[in-house]
């Protein structure tokens, strides 16, 4: 009976989808985008991805470049690190425990798991090695196992850092490591009471004191309540050293991946907005995340626009919040970052890449690539551009989804692909 129920459930909201008739529409990207009026209806728009395999496809990259897996069949992998030697760690798991409060959700859930991969989350670190420098990877080993769904990774002084959806963990590495020395040390827990948004996001200060932890919020927009927000929709600071740990910025729903802008230190990162204001609301978006920052959840969105949803209001929070620094568009679920380096080439030397895993909430999807975000003088410039796609195609089938996205200092830019269970490099040719 339940199945029965699911399945009609499914069904309505296919045909309410169908039956919207969404125009195609260009999404406002960049500093200042123009936000349309929300939407609000029965159901959002909701569209399955149809999941395929790449066969002997493989995703478009820009013409002098290249792309290739060098690593397949892994277990969800989520976000990567490149180690001082140049071996590749890659984080693998699927996390969270969220009930569902109502029927929309129930939906949303089956909808969403038709675009995941049916692979089990390996709860565990792999490591790759090109040992002859050539490009292929030719050790797949696991460095590390019986995780707790591991996302957000860093490296500083000897020690490699583990955001579990749990606890922050701690390694102790040497050079040239392939598999840890023993079960990690816990640096600090983090929230994990439900866990709507499970992934911990993680960077690391250039000195190597400071972690900072990005946590998602445990709803769309506190429909259980703000007692179960509480220490959620933000990034920690925590002393390395110590554990202890403080509210860095406040008011990011979900800070799905960090990084550090190399030279100045500043943290960045990539937000997840809320849903059910129709397509092209709320911009996902990067930002450079600012110490007491307030960024808006759940009182509003994009500086002071008041999502009336959120109750009881809070005016003086709405009057303190910051508007993001730049518009990736709405609902391309960002979930990797990473400041490129000029070996990337002149076109790509200067600004961030961005993996963008993809709508589920859209009759005309969006995402699914990875694009690069140009900067000038330390800051946002231009508008976007694509730099690997083809991870959903013309034919409406998708055969990836991209999730974290490093540089590796060598010239390269590893993506990982967490429908194919596969690891992509992307380089130059020469």
């Amino acid at each position: 009976m339940k199945h029965s129920s699911t399945l009609t459930m499914l069904s309505m909201a296919m045909l309410l989808s169908a039956c919207g008739g969404e125009a195609d529409s260009t999404q406002a990207r960049g500093p200042d985008p123009k936000l349309p009026e929300p939407q609000r209806g029965l159901l959002p728009s909701m569209k399955i991805a149809e999941p395929v395999a790449w066969g002997e496809q493989k995703p478009t990259v820009p013409e002098g470049y290249s792309i290739t897996a060098i690593a397949t069949d892994l277990r969800i992998p989520r976000q990567t690190l490149v180690l001082p030697n140049g071996d590749i760690l890659v984080a693998e798991g699927r996390g969270g425990s969220a009930a569902k409060l109502k029927p929309k959700d129930v939906i949303a859930s089956v909808i969403k798991a038709e675009g995941n991969t049916k692979v089990k989350g390996g709860n565990r670190l792999t490591l790759l090695r090109d040992a002859e420098g050539d490009g292929t990877y030719e050790l797949k080993t696991v460095f590390a196992d019986n995780l707790n769904a591991p996302y957000g990774l860093a490296f500083a002084d000897g020690k490699l850092y583990v955001a579990n959806q749990d606890a922050l963990v701690r390694f102790d590495y040497q050079d040239g490591q392939t598999k840890a020395g023993g079960p990690p040390t816990t640096v600090t827990d983090l929230p994990a009471a439900i866990n709507h948004h499970w992934t911990k996001s993680l960077a690391i200060s250039p000195d190597g004191r400071s972690l900072y932890v990005g946590i998602g919020s445990n709803s769309n927009i506190t429909e259980r309540g703000m007692e179960v927000e509480i220490d959620r929709a933000m990034v920690w600071q925590i002393d390395a050293a110590t554990g202890a740990h403080k509210p860095y910025a406040t008011g990011l729903r979900n800070p799905t991946a960090l990084t550090i802008q190399p030279g100045s230190g500043q943290v960045w990162a990539v937000v997840n907005e809320r849903d059910e204001l129709g397509p092209d609301l709320v911009p996902d978006y990067l930002t450079s995340v600012r110490e007491g920052a307030f960024y808006g959840w759940p009182y509003s969105y994009w500086g002071q626009n008041v999502d009336t949803r959120a109750q009881p209001q809070n005016p003086a929070k709405v009057a303190a919040a910051i508007k993001p620094d730049y518009s990736l568009g709405s609902h391309v679920a960002a979930l990797g970052v990473d400041f490129s380096i000029p070996a990337m080439g002149e076109k790509f030397a200067d600004g961030v890449f961005v993996g963008e895993h993809g709508s589920w909430n859209r009759d005309n999807p969006v995402g699914y690539k990875v694009i690069f975000v140009p900067f000038s003088n330390g800051r946002p410039s231009g508008e976007p551009l694509d730099f690997a796609t083809g991870f959903r195609g013309d034919d409406g089938k998708t055969r990836g989804r991209p999730v974290g996205v490093t540089v590796d200092p060598k010239g390269a830019l590893i993506i990982a692909d967490d429908l194919a269970n596969t690891v992509w490099r992307v380089t130059r040719n020469k």
